[in-house]
């Protein structure tokens, strides 16, 4: 194999990148490993990479031996064996070193010992030599034969099957970082208003701000904050949303209060409550969402409370999240908001019924406003209404609407409220 038909990876402009510990710690790497060495009988088996400077690193290794060097131990690819089978200067299958005079040139092969050796290199899709899969036993072994490399190169293709998936991934997660990072000055975060009605009068009592980002049709709010948060910039995402939101409030009519959207987590780091005690607002409504799994509640609550001087506090999606009761009580809501599971179709349903009328008794007792979400029915309403439910919210009132028009819906503009 000449050098011209390989392809290397290119570290002119930048070293390579660190590996993910997903892909560090793979335990199916490690079991492909071990497969190895079993079948094999050998002591060593491990993958390795081509970094910068020429040199290679190892990125796992399978060993009962206590070997001076492990993952992340580098050095000259020219002293490996790796690279000169690559380069076709040794072959792939090495029953003995003795056999083939380069091999008496590389300091490892007195160093480990090494005795056998079989490797083949790690090619990705697009035919970029990533590293190689390598076994050595520290004894010459006659009988490995080229079946015995046949089927290494079979695990290596296991390996580098899931080599590739995490670089995609890793590259896919660079991809969001960037187009995170790119909201994070608000300038193309655009915030929509939900009306919130009072179900026995009709008249609108509050709008809930939800924020919107490019390519609405591709990809929708959740997806970007899903985003944010898989890339670590899930609180400064959310940070940029209520602000973006708290600039709005000012333009909803006096007597309609304005929910913003917050995570325990956004709520835990303290930012949410700077913003607020810099916000000139009134009638405000923190909403917190229930994607994220609490540690632990005593700390949230101490967190809302110190919130409640400048905001109402909301919890959301109760009856599917994950606060049971207990919960809901220890942090001292002023609004609950049912999910939207519970009211589809509720004319229909008396199990979704029973569970929105223990959840009304739930809220009256606590002295506790409830908005059920997700009414797109007349039926809908109406059996939420009969229950003794406060509020609602959904397309059946209005779809989240640009700011001006939500001003509008509010005043009464062109609404009939019947």
């Amino acid at each position: 194999m000449g050098n011209a038909a390989l392809q290397l990876p290119d570290f002119a402009t930048a070293p390579a990148r660190s590996l993910s510990k997903e892909l560090v710690n793979d335990p199916g790497i490690e079991r492909i490993l071990s497969a190895v060495r079993g079948h094999l009988g050998v002591e060593i088996a491990f993958v390795s990479r081509y970094v910068e400077n020429d040199q290679r690193e190892l990125t796992h290794v399978s060993t009962d031996l206590d070997l001076p060097m492990g993952p992340g131990f580098r050095e000259d690819r020219e002293d490996s064996y790796c690279w000169h089978i690559l380069h076709g200067r040794l072959p792939e299958l090495i029953q003995d070193p003795a056999d083939h005079p380069l091999t008496q040139k590389l300091g490892i092969t007195d160093f480990l010992p090494v005795g056998c050796h079989i490797n083949t290199p790690l090619r990705l899709a697009d035919g970029t030599v990533w590293g190689s899969f390598c076994a050595l036993g520290r004894k010459p072994d006659r009988s490995m034969n080229p079946r015995d490399l046949e089927i290494l190169k079979s695990f290596a293709g296991l390996a580098c099957e899931r080599i590739e998936t995490s670089l995609e991934n890793d590259i896919s997660l660079q991809h969001a970082r960037e187009r995170v990072k790119a909201m994070l000055d608000g300038h193309a975060v655009t915030i929509f208003q939900q009306p919130i009605h009072d179900l026995k009068t009709g008249n609108p009592v509050g709008v809930e701000c939800l924020a919107r980002f490019p390519d609405l049709t591709k990809r929708g709010p959740q997806a970007w904050f899903e985003d944010a948060e898989r890339t670590g910039l899930g609180i400064d995402l959310e940070m940029t949303a209520v602000r973006c939101a708290l600039e709005t409030v000012s333009q909803v009519p006096e007597g309609v209060y304005a929910a913003i959207n917050a995570s325990p987590s956004t709520i835990l780091s303290g930012q949410l409550r700077a913003a607020l005690e810099n916000a000139q607002t009134s009638e405000l409504v923190i909403e917190i969402t229930e994607h994220q799994q609490v540690a632990d509640f005593r700390i949230l609550a101490r967190e809302i409370a110190a919130l409640k001087p400048f905001a109402r506090i909301a919890i959301d999606d109760v009856g599917t999240g994950y606060a049971g009761l207990r919960h809901l009580i220890e942090l001292q809501p002023d609004i609950l908001k049912m999910d939207m599971v519970l009211t589809r179709h509720i004319d229909r349903d008396p199990a979704r019924r029973a569970i929105s009328a223990a959840m009304v008794q739930f809220a009256h007792d606590i002295d506790a406003v409830l908005v059920a979400e997700g009414i797109e029915t007349e039926a809908e309403r109406n059996v939420m209404q009969d229950l003794g439910v406060d509020y609602g919210q959904g397309y059946h009132f209005a779809r989240p609407l640009p700011v001006v028009a939500a001003q509008q819906h509010l005043l009464g503009v062109g609404r009939d409220l019947g």
